[in-house]
């Protein structure tokens, strides 16, 4: 009778078994309860650090070749233009900066690696190697990067409530926040965070944030949280919605009739020297 069996039937056992094996060799009770949407706590706007005013007010520890660019930024932007910030061109977000929970998250634990879902295009998806990996020798970079995390038990009841995770080859452009704080070109930022919930409300998740990069003077440190929603994660494409339009080094808006318009007073056209001219 078992001479009967083929060699893709007895593979496809094998492999059955194997993946039986994996499924219940991860224990959900082991890992925290993070499931839902997270999203900033209502009152609290998009800024890098949640307890200050975006732009100036941050006070980023920016080296004064970078605070520059930050100052011409938010000129630009006071004119009604984009400054620094190239989210406008449906660019990604990037890390740091997807973290400030603009739109909602969803967090997938699995036993090899933690998923973070984004609404929103402005964001990439993350995965979060849990698998005891090291780093890789000829990385792709990404503007979410390559992240690699650890689960702790730090009040050693049994269960994992803590994750560090580190990241790094990230790719550019990326700022911190809208206003156009700059990070450096060489592209060469570690993010290092420390994820936990509230041990007083379970609804609240706490990032303990901190950025290592090249425009700064110090690495800049901040807490930020996020509150846990109810229901499933919609969809915010940029590219659907997007009403500016980039020529040149020159950001324009598209009218509502489908005509190019200034972003900025005083600002002119673009050059039609390729087009006739009546």
């Amino acid at each position: 009778m078992l001479g009967n069996i083929s060699i893709g039937t007895v593979a496809l056992i094998g492999a059955l078994a194997m993946a039986a094996t994996s499924a219940a060799a991860f224990d959900e009770t082991k890992y925290p309860d993070w499931g839902g949407q997270w999203l900033r706590p209502r009152g609290v706007g998009i800024q890098w650090d949640q307890g200050k005013r975006p732009g100036l007010p941050q006070q980023a520890p920016l080296k004064p070749e970078y605070q520059k660019i930050l100052e011409a930024s938010l000129a630009d932007q006071a004119l009604g233009g984009q400054g620094n910030d190239t989210t406008h061109r449906c660019i990604p977000a990037g890390m740091p900066r997807q973290m400030s929970s603009g739109f909602p998250i969803e967090i997938v634990i699995t036993a090899k690696a933690v998923y973070m879902l984004y609404e929103s295009t402005f964001a990439s998806t993350r995965k979060i190697h849990t698998d005891g990996r090291d780093w890789p020798h000829e990385p792709e970079e990404t503007y979410a990067g390559y992240s690699i995390g650890k689960w702790l038990d730090t009040d050693g009841d049994g269960k994992y409530d803590t994750l560090e995770v580190e990241t790094r080859h990230t790719k550019g452009p990326r700022q911190m926040e809208n206003s156009g704080i700059p990070l450096h070109a060489d592209n060469k930022t570690v993010v290092k965070e420390k994820l936990y919930l509230n041990k007083n409300n379970p609804n609240i998740l706490h990032d303990e944030i901190t950025t290592f990069d090249n425009a700064f003077t110090r690495p800049w440190s901040v807490l930020k949280s996020m509150a846990r929603l109810k229901g499933e994660l919609g969809e915010d494409n940029c590219s659907e919605n997007n009403a500016q339009v980039r020529i040149g080094s020159e950001v324009y808006y598209m009218s509502q009739d489908g005509f190019l318009m200034p972003a900025k007073k005083g600002q002119m056209p673009p050059d039609l020297k390729y087009f006739m001219q009546k």
